[in-house]
């Protein structure tokens, strides 16, 4: 399994385009075979940052979905990133 973690800071003002422009691809997302989870949402503390959260089965299904990225827009409203991939061995209960 593979996660796909971290958080984006966005330019002043595009938080909430962003974040409505994110519903498609967390839809498409948790429709695509291999997509455990996929989440992209506001943070409750800092308002120019965005948390991201994905699980896949494995980094062919992410490469897969993924493509070429977010489109020059969204892009565009992404000041800094820092997204880190997980790739978990063992999974239990919490």
């Amino acid at each position: 399994m593979l996660i796909v973690s971290g958080k984006l800071y966005l330019r002043p003002g595009t938080a909430e385009k962003f974040l409505a422009s994110s519903v498609e691809a967390m839809e498409l997302a948790r429709h695509t075979s291999g997509c455990l989870d996929f989440v992209v949402a506001a943070d409750p503390i800092e308002s120019d940052r965005v948390n991201v959260y994905e699980e896949w089965e494995s980094e062919n299904a992410l490469l897969a979905f993924r493509g070429e990225g977010p489109d020059s827009e969204m892009q565009s409203s992404i000041l800094r990133a820092s997204v880190s991939r997980h790739v978990v061995t063992s999974t239990g209960p919490a």
